[in-house]
């Protein structure tokens, strides 16, 4: 950026040495007759520069006529002046010098050079334009404060990051892995230096242990300075029950089964150990450390079986489901027995369902039933499918032959019964009734009359 031009008189010679005033004194004498030159103007920058490094001060002339250039520095003493340096500072070096330009380097740059370095022109008038020089001080120092060396999860630990001595002021910024955080920033001013302090308030869980979290600063004085502490988190144990055996298949009666319990803390658990929820635990169950061995298999094992694990944060467990099911049954060929009546043949079919097969037990808690052994399943219903069959084919028949056999019996005995009941009866009530006037003396005159009535007698023919 150009710097103001200001009208100004001769410079002085402040900080050159006493013998060398005639000499300037000439110079501006030859300076005062120089004719001025229409269209004449000084160029020259800013310059930034971080503090040690070297700056480079240029004084440029455009529609140059031969003028005079000098370079003031800002207490107005004389650096240069064409190319030679009354100022006795080694650190002031000529880098160029012609009738267009005047170009100084300062090396070792510190916060004292900082400020307005002037180039003058001795035309009629003169002409003067300033430059400035700016220096930038990186963080001396970028520290991490952490609370606690090991957080407990679910803790609020408090983090601070401090950036000192800088100029300007720093923009410090947290990550958390690849996460950008959010922090609290205070400025202190020293000076002419700023310290910086940023507070971040950080919820740890589990998965943070390990991971760094970072403080990383922006300035202009430096590229990617950052620090970083690593967490480190302590946890309850995680635990997890699997199944070795039987492979992900059903938990059978009669057959072993299998399980193994694993955790994982910080600290690594100390105590382990395997119970039955809401009973106790069979006494042909064998715990050996982190694994549990049925190898005989009944119903009275159904129930949850639970591993806990404990460390010095807390305590866990993870749950496993056991329903024993009936062992597996072969179906047998089905046989078919025909019996024959007089009236209807009929065929009855016997066969012999299969059980059901059984379900192996879960771990934790069953989600769905598609943890079940799909292939026992899908054989053993195709075979039952085709016994229910069979056994409604031969039902139907028995069925069938019984009612036949029921209605043939009850036709023989009716016929018979009816056969036996046909003939004709003979009684003796009316002898002697022929050889009666009447009615009143047939009945009178009958044989053995009312004295008579027991000796009646019916015969059946």
């Amino acid at each position: 950026m150009a710097g103001r031009a200001q009208p100004s008189g001769p410079a002085g010679s402040g900080g050159g040495a006493p013998g060398l005033l005639p000499l300037l004194l000439l110079l501006l004498s030859a300076a005062a007759i120089i004719p001025r030159g229409d269209g004449q103007n000084l160029v020259t920058e800013d310059v930034t520069v971080v503090e040690g490094d070297v700056a480079t001060i240029s004084c440029r002339v455009k529609n140059s006529d031969d003028s005079v250039i000098q370079l003031l520095n800002p207490n107005r003493q004389t650096i240069y002046f064409r190319d030679f340096r009354p100022l006795k500072d080694s650190r002031f070096q000529l880098v160029n010098f012609s009738n267009s330009e005047l170009r100084v380097s300062l090396t070792n740059v510190s916060i004292s050079d900082e400020g307005r370095y002037f180039c003058q022109l001795y035309t009629d008038p003169p002409q003067e334009i300033y430059t400035t020089i700016t220096v930038l001080v990186p963080p001396r120092n970028l520290v991490i404060d952490i609370e606690k060396e090991t957080a407990v999860e679910g803790e609020e630990i408090e983090l601070n990051c401090t950036a000192m001595a800088s100029r300007p002021a720093t923009t410090i910024r947290w990550f958390k892995g690849n996460k950008e955080l959010t922090g609290k920033s205070e400025v202190e001013r020293w000076s002419d230096m700023y310290t910086v302090t940023s507070q971040l308030l950080l919820k740890v869980g589990r998965e943070d242990d390990g991971v760094p979290v970072i403080c990383l600063v922006d300035h202009p004085a430096v590229k990617d300075l950052q620090t970083q502490r690593y967490l480190e988190v302590m946890y309850k144990p995680q635990v997890r029950v699997s199944q070795n055996y039987p492979l992900q298949g059903l938990t059978r009666e009669g057959e072993p089964l299998e399980l193994t319990c694993a955790a994982f803390g910080k600290p690594q658990p100390t105590d382990m150990r395997w119970l039955r929820v809401d009973d106790e635990m069979p006494q042909h169950v064998v715990v050996s450390g982190s694994n549990l061995l049925i190898s005989n298999l009944n119903k009275t094992d159904n129930g949850t079986y639970r591993c806990e694990a404990s460390n010095a944060v807390g305590k866990s467990h993870a749950d496993y489901m056991l329903f024993v099911y009936d062992p597996p049954t072969t179906i047998p060929p089905p046989t078919t027995t025909t019996t024959t009546t007089t009236t209807i043949p009929t065929t009855i079919t016997d066969t012999t369902a299969t059980t059901e097969p059984a379900v192996h037990g879960f771990t934790q808690l069953p989600n769905s039933a598609e943890e079940l052994d799909y292939g026992d399943l899908s054989d053993s219903r195709a075979g039952e499918e085709g016994a229910i069959r069979s056994v409604d084919h031969a039902v139907v028949g028995g069925v069938v032959a019984v009612v036949v056999f029921a209605m043939l019996c009850l036709l023989i005995i009716l016929g018979r019964y009816f056969a036996r009941h046909k003939g004709t009866y003979f009684t003796h009530e009316a002898k002697g009734a022929d050889d009666a006037a009447d009615a009143d003396t047939a009945i009178i005159n009958a044989e053995g009359g009312q004295n008579n009535s027991e000796e009646k007698k019916e015969y059946f023919i």
